[in-house]
C-alpha cells in the first residue's frame, strides 16, 4: 500500500476516484463500531447533535461514563442493535478524508448468521478494514470474513489488531497475530495487506500515531485509508466498455437506452455490440440528463442513442465490439458457468433446484447443476461437498434457461456478480461470482425443428400436459396413475407414466434418498416429462417428491397451465397399515433412515391444482383427474376388441 504520493497524484486520484468504499468486518465485539465511530467523530464527519446523543445516551451494560462519546453508537442503525449491544444490520456512514475524498464505510455485522449482510457490503467495497481482537486472537469468523473479502474482489485489506491496550501494547502479541493474518491472506493472493496495531477505545493509531507503541512505524488507520489508490486491475476506466441497459426511454421521435457505465468509456461515434443479440452499431448521442456530453466514464449514469434501428431491451449488455477486445474480454452469451457462491439461504442448497438469477437488470431462471467443492474458511482448502449450508462458500456449476452475457468477476464486478433468489418467496439465498463460462455453454446450440410440440399434439388430437401426483409412500399414487392411464388409453389418448420406482431402476439408479439426491431425482424426472410433453404426450408422474421447493422447481420448467400438481392425500395411519413394499416396517426397525414421513419430512402442497383421496374410491379419483385434464370419457371402458 502506498503511503506517500505527490500532490499531483493525490489530485488525480481525487478527480478519478472521489469515493472510497470501505467494509469494516470482524467477529462480534472486536470493536468495529467503536473504531469507525472514532474515525467519524475525530474527522468531524458526524453532526453535533449525533455526537451529543452519543455522549448522553447509554445502552444497557455500557461502562463508558456519560459525557464521554460512546463511539460505537455512531454507526448502529437499528433500535434492536442498541438493545442487544450488537450490530445485526449493515450501517453506512460517510467519512471525509484529509485528502478531500469521501469514504463510505459499511459497518458489517460480526455474527456468523449475518455473513450474508457482510458479503453484500463487501461486493462493492474497494477496501476492507478487518478487526482482530488482541485478547482473543484470530477466530473462524476472521477467516470467513477474509475469505469473503477475497472472493468478492476486495484486494486491499487493512487489518486492525484492536484492543492492544488490553495486552499492554506488547510487540510480540502484535507480531503473532499479524503473522497469522498475513499467512491467511497469502492463500488468496492478497498482497495489499496493511496490519496496524490499534486501540479503538483509547485512539492509539486510529487517527494519530501512538506513543504507547514506539516499535510500530507504519501508517495509522486514517492514513492508510487516505493513501489508498486503486491498482491497475481495479481501474474501471481502463477496462473494456460495459453498460447494462436498465431502462428503454421512449418519447416522440426519441428512443434511448439508459444505464450506468460500469467500465470503460463511451463517446458518440463509438462502435458497440448489443451482446446478447450480436450485430454492431454506432453510438449517436451520449446524454447526461437532458444534455449531450462528449464522453461518459465508469460510474456515470447516461442515456445512449444509436445510429441504426437496433433491438435493445432491458437487461441487454452494451459492450465494445469483439475486434477491439482480447477474446477473453468479450462476454459471449452462455448458458453454463462455473461460479463461487456465498450461500445465505436458511435451507441448504440442493443441486437441481431452480432459482432466479439476478444480475443488474437481468433476471433469468437458473439451476445449480453441480456442487464441485466447499471451501474450508480456516485452511482455505476446497473439500468435496454434496450441499452448502448457510454461510458456506462453495464452487458450483450453474445453468441458465437462456444464454446470458456474464463476465468473469475478476474482469468486472458489475457484470460478473449475481444473486440467486428463491422463485416463490423471492428470498435471496446466495451471492455468486462468475469464474468463467463453461466451454459446453458455447458448443451446445439447440436446433429448431420443423415438427414441434403443436404439430405433434395436432396429429394426436390432444393437449399435452403433465399431471404430477405427489404424496406419502403407499398413498396410492401408482395405483391411481395406472387406472388413469387405462381410462385415457381406452379413450384413444397417447400417454406415458413416469413412476418413482421405475425411474430409479434406470434413469436415476445412481441416486439415493438424501434431500439433495431427491432434488436431482425430481429435476431429472421433470426434464424427462418435459421432453415427453414436447412429443405430444399426456404425461402422468407418480413420485413422492417430498419437498415443496423441488416441486416448484419442476413446475417452473413448464408454461402456465401445462403442469398440474395433484396431492394424493392419504392419512398416515392408512399408508402405514398398507405398507405395500414393507418400507414403513424397515423405517420402524431403523434400517431405512431417509424414509419419507418417518425419518424425513413430507411437505404437502400448499396450493395444489387438485387434491384426491388415496383411501377413497379409485374410480372417483380417476374421474376427478379426467375433469382437471378437461378430457371427456366418451368410450367409458368399452372393450375396443369389439
Amino acid at each position: 500500500m502506498t503511503t506517500g504520493n505527490s500532490t499531483d497524484t493525490s489530485r488525480a486520484a481525487l478527480f478519478e476516484h472521489p469515493i472510497v468504499r470501505v467494509v469494516a468486518c470482524g467477529s462480534v465485539d472486536d470493536g468495529k463500531s467503536t473504531l469507525i465511530g472514532r474515525l467519524l467523530a475525530e474527522t468531524e464527519s458526524v453532526p453535533d447533535d449525533i455526537l451529543d446523543y452519543a455522549r448522553n445516551t447509554r445502552r444497557s451494560g455500557s461502562t463508558i461514563p456519560k459525557g464521554e462519546v460512546d463511539f460505537s453508537m455512531l454507526t448502529d442503525g437499528l433500535e434492536a442493535e442498541h438493545e442487544q449491544g450488537i450490530t445485526i444490520d449493515v450501517a453506512y456512514r460517510h467519512l471525509y478524508l484529509p485528502s478531500g475524498r469521501r469514504a463510505i464505510i459499511a459497518d458489517a455485522p460480526g455474527h456468523e448468521q449475518y455473513t450474508r449482510n457482510m458479503a453484500v457490503a463487501a461486493s462493492t467495497a474497494d477496501v476492507a478494514i478487518l478487526l482482530v481482537d488482541a485478547t482473543r486472537g484470530i477466530r473462524p469468523q476472521t477467516h470467513r470474513h477474509l475469505t469473503v473479502c477475497a472472493i468478492m474482489g476486495v484486494r486491499t485489506v487493512i487489518v486492525a489488531i484492536n484492543k492492544m491496550d488490553a495486552v499492554d501494547y506488547k510487540h510480540v502479541a502484535f507480531e503473532e497475530f499479524a503473522g497469522g493474518v498475513r499467512a491467511a491472506a497469502a492463500r488468496f493472493d492478497l498482497d495489499e495487506v496493511e496490519v496496524i496495531p490499534v486501540s479503538a477505545l483509547t485512539g492509539d493509531n486510529v487517527i494519530e500515531g501512538s506513543g504507547q507503541m514506539p516499535w510500530y512505524h507504519g501508517p495509522t488507520v486514517l492514513e492508510a485509508l487516505t493513501s489508498w489508490r486503486p491498482s491497475a486491475a481495479e481501474d474501471r476506466s481502463g477496462a473494456p466498455f460495459r453498460m447494462p441497459v436498465q431502462y428503454v426511454v421512449r418519447a416522440e421521435d426519441f428512443r434511448g437506452y439508459a444505464g450506468t457505465v460500469v467500465s470503460g468509456t463511451v463517446r458518440p461515434g463509438d462502435k458497440i455490440v448489443v451482446n446478447a443479440k450480436g450485430g454492431t452499431t454506432s453510438v449517436e448521442r451520449v446524454m447526461f440528463g437532458d444534455r449531450d456530453i462528449e464522453v461518459a466514464r465508469a460510474g456515470q449514469a447516461v442515456t445512449l442513442t444509436l445510429e441504426t434501428e437496433t433491438d435493445v431491451t432491458r437487461g441487454d449488455l452494451l459492450v465494445a465490439p469483439p475486434e477491439d477486445l482480447a477474446a477473453e474480454h468479450f462476454p459471449r452469451p452462455a448458458t453454463a458457468f462455473a461460479a463461487d457462491l456465498v450461500w445465505t439461504g436458511d435451507e441448504e442448497l440442493r443441486h437441481g433446484r431452480s432459482y432466479l438469477l439476478l444480475a443488474g437488470s437481468l433476471a433469468v431462471p437458473a439451476v445449480v447443476t453441480a456442487i464441485r467443492a466447499r471451501r474450508d474458511v480456516v485452511s482455505g482448502e476446497e473439500m468435496a461437498a454434496r450441499t452448502l449450508k448457510m454461510n458456506d462458500i462453495g464452487h458450483v456449476e450453474i445453468s441458465t434457461d437462456t444464454a446470458v452475457p456474464l463476465d468473469p468477476y475478476t474482469l468486472s464486478r458489475d457484470t460478473g456478480g449475481f444473486l440467486l433468489v428463491e422463485r416463490v418467496s423471492r428470498d435471496t439465498v446466495a451471492a455468486g461470482l462468475v469464474r468463467h463460462a463453461l466451454r459446453r455453454a458455447h458448443n451446445v446450440v439447440p436446433h429448431t425443428f420443423t415438427v414441434d410440440q403443436e404439430a405433434r399434439a395436432l396429429l394426436k388430437s390432444q393437449r399435452p400436459r403433465v399431471l404430477w401426483l405427489t404424496g406419502l409412500p403407499g398413498a396410492g399414487k401408482s395405483t391411481i396413475a395406472d387406472a388413469l392411464e387405462g381410462r385415457l388409453h381406452a379413450m384413444g389418448m397417447h400417454t406415458y407414466v413416469l413412476d418413482g420406482d421405475g425411474v430409479r431402476t434406470g434413469l436415476n439408479k445412481d441416486l439415493g434418498f438424501t434431500p439433495e439426491d431427491r432434488a436431482e431425482n425430481v429435476r431429472r424426472v421433470a426434464e424427462t416429462a418435459k421432453l415427453m410433453m414436447d412429443a405430444g404426450l399426456i404425461v402422468i408422474v407418480s413420485l413422492v417428491s417430498p419437498f415443496r421447493g423441488d416441486r416448484r422447481a419442476a413446475k417452473g420448467l413448464f408454461p402456465e397451465g401445462d403442469f398440474l400438481e395433484v396431492w394424493v392425500d392419504t392419512p398416515a395411519d392408512v399408508v402405514v397399515e398398507r405398507d405395500p413394499k414393507g418400507l414403513y416396517a424397515k423405517a420402524k426397525a431403523g434400517t431405512l433412515p431417509n424414509m419419507t414421513g418417518v425419518g424425513q419430512t413430507y411437505e404437502p402442497p400448499e396450493h395444489p391444482d387438485l387434491v384426491v383421496s388415496g383411501s377413497g374410491e379409485l374410480a372417483t379419483a380417476v374421474d376427478q383427474l379426467l375433469d382437471v385434464l378437461d378430457v371427456v370419457d366418451v368410450v367409458d371402458v368399452v372393450d375396443v376388441r369389439h
